[in-house]
């Protein structure tokens, strides 16, 4: 079999081969195929299914596959492919790489719904103060800062699946130092240097560099439902890593291993999804790279758009600080002494109810727009946050949390496309980059002080300070963007 693909702009006609390529055995052939790009790696109007596996019966017959080095590329016809589980769960034009991008986001979110809520206990069981847990907080925020704009100042000229292999092996060194070391100090520079996630959502190196590669994985018109799913994979999963926070309680009360053992062995579990995590993105094609020809370039014509989305999002994130889901667990402690399980418990259903969300988020981007859904979507939860510290009890207090995260992250998947729509595939590292450092910087500001309102008062400051902060947020993005549409707003109106 030769080793180089069939040229640019290859035809496949039912019955005809290229030298070196068989089809499919057992499947009749319907159509003709769409000419073909070079490699075989892409179908025109990127309807491209590449499958890392051996097809089994059932495929649909309007697809023209090929055998090239012992893998399968499939160019599409204009029908979907008929995919096996977890590709069947993602949009009809996502790529196996799609796959990859999604699970690995799945693990991670699931080892930061474990620490988002154990950290506080634990650090508590170290003997650290709220001002110390809130410090702690900033910490990680910061160091995800630096390091993501490090990263982003150079991603244009690296190829991205080794920067995220390293990203995942500093996951990995992050879940040992948070397992082996005791004192304050040291814990701070492992917290400045590592990935550790204070939040439910993700503010780390990895969010710029797999929304970068997202894009390039699916159609234009289907990439605001990929990036939903890639949103609802991680909040099921963040949701079942809360919901599993109960676990250390669990093995104490059941086994000699005392509470605080149990705690460092979720760090030692944060260790082993790293490893898990890094097998997914070592499977990556070399397709996630820039194609041949188009060169990765620093932010130039969507500058000013980029810079002021990054001040808008810096915005919405220095309010979230407050809420980093850590300090909310720690006001959910001290105001109403509840147990980790109970607070795992609620942190699940919010993950949850946050799922449910992404699908429909997708649907009302395409009847209404991408910034009305951000913002209509995101103004009436910020509202609930801000009357939760006046509710007199705990149901009461639940509810409106559980009513805000029906909402609070719908805008999450619409506003990653959103960026990535409005700027030129050369220059979505950047602004990936740019448009998350800003965030995480501002975010890092602000944990510190709900940490330090905290150890004043059991009222709920920081959620009211974050509540109105991000209200502001969503109005200022309806008066200054309401007219910036994506490709595929912007091509109806046009005609």
């Amino acid at each position: 079999m030769p080793t180089q693909p069939a040229s640019a702009g290859f035809a496949c006609q039912p019955g005809a081969f290229s030298p070196g390529y068989r089809r499919q055995p057992r499947r009749p052939w319907r159509r003709a195929c769409l000419g073909l790009r070079s490699g075989c790696q892409e179908a025109l109007g990127r309807r491209l299914a590449a499958l890392a596996m051996m097809p089994s019966p059932g495929y649909h017959p309007s697809a023209c596959v090929w055998w090239v080095n012992g893998q399968c590329e499939a160019a599409m016809t204009g029908e979907p492919l008929a995919r096996r589980w977890p590709a069947r769960l993602l949009p009809a034009t996502a790529t196996a790489d799609a796959v990859r991008l999604v699970a690995a986001r799945g693990v991670r979110a699931f080892a930061d719904g474990v620490v988002s809520v154990l950290l506080p206990l634990y650090l508590s069981a170290l003997g650290f103060s709220e001002l110390q847990v809130g410090a702690l907080s900033t910490a990680t925020l910061v160091g995800s800062a630096v390091l993501t704009l490090l990263v982003g100042l150079v991603s244009y000229r690296l190829r991205r699946r080794p920067l995220l292999l390293g990203a995942a092996t500093l996951m990995a060194a992050t879940g040992l130092g948070f397992a082996l070391i005791h004192d304050f100090w040291p814990l701070l520079l492992v917290a400045f240097v590592g990935t550790l996630n204070p939040s439910s959502g993700d503010v780390s190196v990895f969010l710029p560099l797999e929304q970068s590669l997202l894009p390039q994985t699916v159609s234009d018109r289907q990439r605001t439902a990929l990036f939903a799913r890639y949103s609802l994979v991680a909040s099921l999963l963040g949701a079942l890593g809360a919901l599993s926070a109960g676990l250390p309680g669990l093995v104490a009360d059941h086994t000699p291993i005392d509470f605080r053992q149990a705690l460092e062995g979720t760090f030692l579990l944060y260790t082993l999804l790293a490893l898990v995590a890094m097998a997914l993105y070592r499977g990556l094609s070399p397709r996630v790279e820039a194609p041949p020809g188009m060169a990765q370039a620093p932010l130039r014509e969507s500058k000013r758009m980029v810079y002021t989305l990054a001040a808008l999002f810096s915005l919405d994130s220095f309010g979230s600080g407050f809420v980093v889901q850590s300090l909310l667990a720690l006001w959910l402690f001290k105001r109403f002494a509840l147990s980790a399980a109970v607070a795992g418990t609620i942190f699940f259903w919010t993950g949850i109810l946050s799922s449910a969300s992404y699908l429909v988020a997708v649907r009302l981007a395409e009847r209404f727009g991408a910034v009305k859904t951000m913002v209509f979507t995101h103004l009436p939860a910020n509202l609930f946050l801000a009357l939760v510290p006046f509710m007199p009890n705990l149901p009461l207090a639940v509810g409106l949390l559980l009513l805000r995260s029906l909402l609070s992250n719908m805008d999450a998947p619409v506003r990653n496309s959103y960026v990535m729509a409005v700027v030129t595939p050369a220059e979505r590292p950047a602004a990936a980059s740019i448009t998350a450092v800003p965030r995480s910087l501002a975010a890092a500001g602000s944990p510190v002080l709900a940490g330090y309102l905290l150890g004043l008062t059991p009222f709920g400051w920081p959620l009211l300070i974050a509540g109105t902060i991000k209200g502001t947020y969503d109005l200022l993005l309806l008066m200054l963007f309401s007219r910036v549409r994506p490709p595929e707003e912007a091509a109806p109106h046009a005609r």
